[in-house]
């Protein structure tokens, strides 16, 4: 082939250190525009940026030259290195090391993007716990929970 074309949507949940300030529901939304503007700047297109205090949801359009890994990585590394000079408040805050990374078919895309935006819906009704471990069953992810919910 001549050229490259790729389209493979992810869906990414991360999760704040236990022992990490949670992010302060009034700069939220503010938190969530600078990671579509940090994964706009990684050549991906964010199709959803949501969550929580203490967890973030985003689906986007995986980069065709950045591994996920790295996309992850620097996601988080950036806005972490953004929260901490946002007020003196965040100095200590931390991303858990791990993540959840889920395919999502264009079919599923509008379901997911609303299933982002409206979070705190969502969690009237379950924990991030209970939430995350349905994602985990749902795509058949084998794990340890001793392993899966600490830092």
């Amino acid at each position: 082939m001549a050229d490259t074309l790729v389209k493979v949507d992810i869906h990414l949940i991360f999760h704040v250190k236990t022992t990490s300030v949670k992010i302060d529901k009034q700069d939220l939304e503010r938190f969530h525009q600078y990671l579509g503007g940090t994964i706009r700047g990684l050549g991906s297109i964010p199709l959803a940026v949501g969550g929580m205090s203490d967890h973030v949801h985003i689906l986007a359009s995986l980069p065709k030259v950045i591994a996920l890994s790295d996309f992850v990585r620097m996601i988080k590394s950036e806005s972490s290195k953004w929260i901490k000079h946002l007020n003196e408040l965040y100095r200590s805050f931390a991303w858990q090391e791990g993540y959840g990374a889920f395919s999502v078919s264009p079919s599923l895309s509008e379901k997911t993007v609303n299933y982002i935006l409206h979070q705190e819906e969502h969690h009237q009704k379950r924990s991030f716990r209970e939430e995350y471990k349905l994602f985990l069953n749902a795509y058949g992810i084998d794990y340890n929970e001793l392993f899966s919910f600490c830092d």
